[in-house]
């Protein structure tokens, strides 16, 4: 998410020559390609040993290639690997408009790649590349939410011994540019959010959400998602428009702390919600039949080569 958050808030509010100031974005970008690889490879191990029912250190190479060539999961994970490689390779020109649109796109076919592993892909024919495209609409925007955090945080996070005025400036325009992406990607988070939730939890559910504990964490979300909106609406109705007064009268310090503050708030936020729909991912939805919504596991290779081929 950051990798390709990060590159697209760059291509849409920075010019190039302020790409190299802003702040380590080449950095950033190798970085978080980086650890995708580092994380993409881990989640292959721990997803053959979950299903083959060993432990990470035990798991057989067999079981691994089995998982890493099958259709669906393991073709998502070649494709991921490959774009967080192209990614890495290309980061360190990042600071040039070519480069840094190959970064994000390479970033966003790994963050979509990740529909695959969840959710997303359990249902088939037309009603299951629906809600695949409604899961890979959602980690987009909150690639594109989550990526410009981080941006925004780290503009307003400067030292003040390195901050200048024409620093200042270029974080009130990337602030401000980005209102209308960011009212694009909650657009888009909000219907996929519902879409999504709609085939997972099912209109017969609602009134039991609560009861499962996958009901739980997605009214958790809900919670976490309401506050960051708040915040948001306050970041640009009333923390921007104080920063910008504040440029005119050269006295800045104040507003900056205070969406310094709210974006590390926000930040946080998103975190949390993250760690909630992996938790999450791990449950079975209550469409699924399983009020308790338990861990999915399988027992073995034999249940391994079956589910992964369907």
């Amino acid at each position: 998410m950051v990798l390709f958050g990060l590159a697209s808030f760059a291509l849409y509010t920075l010019p190039g020559h302020e790409r190299r100031s802003a702040f380590a974005l080449r950095v950033w970008l190798s970085g978080s390609a980086g650890v995708g690889l580092l994380l993409s490879a881990a989640l292959l191990v721990l997803m053959a040993a979950g299903m083959a029912g060993t432990t990470p250190l035990g798991v057989d190479r067999e079981t691994i290639t089995m998982v890493a060539t099958a259709p669906g999961v393991g073709a998502a994970f070649m494709v991921r690997m490959s774009a967080l490689v192209l990614a890495l390779l290309v980061a360190r020109r990042a600071a040039s408009t070519v480069p840094l649109v190959v970064v994000a796109v390479a970033g966003g076919v790994a963050l979509g790649s990740l529909a695959w592993n969840g959710h997303g892909a359990m249902n088939e024919g037309i009603a299951g590349w629906t809600q695949l495209g409604a899961v890979i609409a959602h980690l987009l925007a909150a690639g594109i939410w989550i990526g410009a955090l981080v941006a925004l945080l780290l503009l307003v996070a400067r030292r003040a011994t390195r901050t200048t005025r024409a620093h200042l400036i270029i974080s009130h325009r990337a602030l401000h540019g980005f209102s209308s992406a960011g009212t694009l990607a909650v657009g888009v988070l909000v219907v996929s959010g519902l879409f999504s939730s709609w085939v997972l939890v099912g209109p017969d559910n609602l009134d039991s959400l609560g009861a499962s504990l996958y009901g739980q964490l997605l009214l958790a979300k809900l919670a976490l998602f309401g506050l960051m909106l708040v915040l948001a609406g306050l970041n640009r109705l009333h923390l921007t428009p104080a920063f910008a007064g504040a440029l005119n009268t050269g006295d800045t310090r104040r507003s900056v702390g205070a969406l310094r503050r709210s974006l590390a708030i926000e930040t946080l936020c998103a975190l949390a919600i993250l760690g909630l729909i992996s938790w999450a991912g791990t449950l079975a939805p209550p469409a699924s039949g399983d009020p308790e919504a338990q861990p999915q596991k399988v027992a073995g290779p034999v249940e391994l080569l079956g589910k992964l081929n369907g």
